[in-house]
């Protein structure tokens, strides 16, 4: 997709908005990788759980960037750019929602998966026009794993077209969440979660990053995924990729995804209804 054209297949400046997408993600997860077990400075954000280190600085630098030498007039939202906790979150975003073009950005989601070297962490990068995401890209630098989407032209990993899983109900199902770091408010509502979920699916996991959870329920390899006091930068990449895989993408009252969702419920279409129920009956959706 590409800017001031009618025609989507068409590029601006001979590159388009997905292979900018691809291009950043591949960078800044070559430079990811060179600094995994070698990061010198190490901060905390919102929490002593929510982590932050001179890579996640780089490589959204870096990204921002070669966006901006592609597309100056574009407005860009990463995550190191914005205060710690949800209500610096809600502004920023709302600094930038006239937008036209807006870029949204988790430089590292997973960085405490990346300090510690547990290998599952990613690159988060969507583009949203006049509020909608046209264009999702997580890339997986350790497994070299790309999954990109387009609005309305399919998504994919590998270069092969994905799909969403089948199983029907929660006892057949594999699904994922996350330990949020606000432990005030987020933590106690998504452990409520957990306690109703874990007796309901055949199991649970929680691997410690959102994006590449959600990427994985476009791929087929979870049923689903939950959580409560994300960001946009968490999940708008992963929201395109379920999308355009054919699965269904709410908040976890089941209202229609936006941008400035927190609390995000996201599966294969088949067993959502199943999921929302199990969360609301024990009051672990909000």
């Amino acid at each position: 997709m590409s800017e001031n054209s009618n025609n989507e297949g068409s590029v601006l400046g001979s590159k388009s908005f997905t292979a900018v997408a691809i291009n950043c993600a591949a960078k800044a997860g070559e430079w990811i990788t060179s600094k995994l077990g070698n990061y010198t400075k190490l901060d905390l954000k919102y929490s002593s759980h929510d982590l932050v280190t001179e890579v996640d600085k780089g490589s959204e630098r870096l990204i921002r960037n070669l966006i901006g030498t592609h597309f100056p007039h574009h407005a860009f939202l990463g995550e190191e750019g914005v205060e710690p906790g949800p209500e610096a979150s809600a502004q920023a975003l709302a600094n930038v929602s006239d937008a036209e073009y807006l870029w949204i950005v988790d430089p590292i989601d997973g960085t405490t998966n990346f300090v510690h070297g547990f290998p599952f962490f990613c690159v988060s990068i969507a583009l949203a026009y006049k509020g909608e995401v046209i264009v999702g890209v997580v890339y997986d630098p350790i497994k070299d794993e790309l999954f990109v989407a387009e609005k309305g032209k399919g998504a994919y990993v590998h270069g092969r077209r994905m799909e969403v899983s089948s199983e029907s109900k929660l006892r057949d199902s594999l699904i994922a969440t996350g330990l949020p770091a606000d432990h005030t408010y987020a933590l106690p509502v998504n452990l409520k979660g957990v306690q109703a979920i874990a007796p309901q699916v055949r199991n649970l996991r929680i691997a410690g990053s959102a994006a590449l959870h959600m990427a994985y329920v476009a791929a087929g390899r979870l049923s689903g995924f939950w959580e409560i006091g994300l960001n946009s930068w968490d999940m708008a990449a992963g929201y395109l990729l379920i999308k355009e895989s054919g699965g269904t993408v709410t908040d976890t009252r089941g209202e229609t995804y936006h941008l400035g969702v927190r609390n995000v419920a996201a599966t294969n279409g088949y067993l959502h209804e199943e999921l929302l129920q199990a969360l609301e009956q024990t009051e672990a959706c909000d």
